[in-house]
């Protein structure tokens, strides 16, 4: 226990010594983009550190990237995430998104499943999928996403499904309790250049979808351990889920034309090299925060030494990173 314990100690003194730097740009497109983004409770500080970090990296990146009005993004987390404020937000959305806009809900956190009823965790009353169900109704636009990312999520696919609306879980069933990974890279899907499978500018739902779905089964095998999460795509309004969706299958079309806003490539930098580093660096702090949240399915002294090992390699790709920046200027 002590090893395991000098070693967490090691690594937490590598990640707290680190400043990453993020490269931002702006413009004015995708005015049309509307999204309540909602970081609900978590079952220890670790993982609502990550879900809290999935969330604002996805408001930061909708309005810096992908150029949605910061008006027209609202984000809940901590005590503010209640579900009050839930419906208050439903409440703009529906009187600021037009038929034609596109509506884009993100829930970030932990779910539960009892009873047959799936939950979303709140501070204060949780929310089923029943519970957004009224509040899904009332907007006017035409194109709707909801992403739960959460445990147990697979039931709000066919509570929501519906015309006009792409629903995404990050399970099949609601006995898939465990923290899930789908969240992280389902957000970083939308800066990345990779996720835009067919090369138009944007990463649209599906793709993104495809992305998170592919690094998750990554993550898993990695590791060694078997899957505890499948993640689902309805688009088709049939209260069905689709666990590989496609431009050809029965569910994909419609999310595959849907997307935030245009992938500004400019976001990472001209030099090719530099470029590759930042590329790299990404994905270590994916496979960071992806350990963390298999860490109850590991073996402790496992988990502390790929930690140390993965901190240390982040550490250096940042070194690298400040150093090639500064020999350009």
């Amino acid at each position: 226990m002590t090893r395991v314990a000098g070693r967490g100690a090691r690594v937490a003194s590598i990640l707290l010594g680190m400043l990453v730097a993020v490269g931002v740009s702006t413009n004015a497109s995708a005015q049309s983009t509307h999204m309540l983004i909602v970081v609900g409770l978590a079952g220890d500080p670790e993982h609502g550190e990550l879900f809290k970090k999935w969330g604002t990296t996805l408001a930061s990146t909708a309005t810096d990237k992908l150029g949605v009005a910061k008006d027209h993004v609202i984000l809940l987390t901590d005590q503010q995430a209640t579900r009050d404020a839930v419906v208050k937000a439903f409440g703009t959305l529906a009187a600021a998104a037009g038929e034609d806009d596109t509506v884009a809900i993100v829930l970030f956190g932990f779910g539960t499943y009892a009873n047959k009823v799936a939950k979303f965790n709140l501070a204060g009353p949780d929310m089923s999928a029943e519970d957004f169900a009224p509040l899904l109704a009332k907007l006017k636009s035409k194109r709707i996403v909801f992403v739960d990312t959460t445990s147990a999520s697979s039931p709000f696919v066919e509570a929501l499904s519906g015309p006009g609306r792409v629903v995404v879980t990050a399970t099949r069933t609601g006995a898939e309790v465990y923290a899930t990974l789908f969240g992280g890279p389902f957000v970083e899907a939308f800066s990345l250049e990779a996720a835009d499978a067919d090369h138009d500018g944007k990463v649209s739902i599906l793709e993104a979808f495809e992305f998170a779905r592919k690094s998750v089964t990554a993550s898993y095998q990695r590791e060694g351990l078997l899957p505890t999460e499948h993640s689902l795509l309805d688009d088709n309004g049939d209260k069905e889920g689709s666990l590989e969706p496609s431009r050809e299958a029965k569910d994909g079309r419609n999310a595959a034309v849907l997307s935030l806003g245009s992938l500004r490539q400019q976001a990472l930098p001209a030099d090719e090299k530099l470029r590759a580093l930042y590329v790299q660096r990404q994905e270590l702090e994916r496979r960071i925060d992806s350990l963390k949240l298999l860490k109850s399915g590991m073996d402790p002294e496992k988990y502390a030494s790929e930690l140390e090992k993965l901190a240390t390699e982040l550490a250096l790709k940042t070194r690298q990173i400040r150093e090639a920046e500064g020999k350009g200027k």
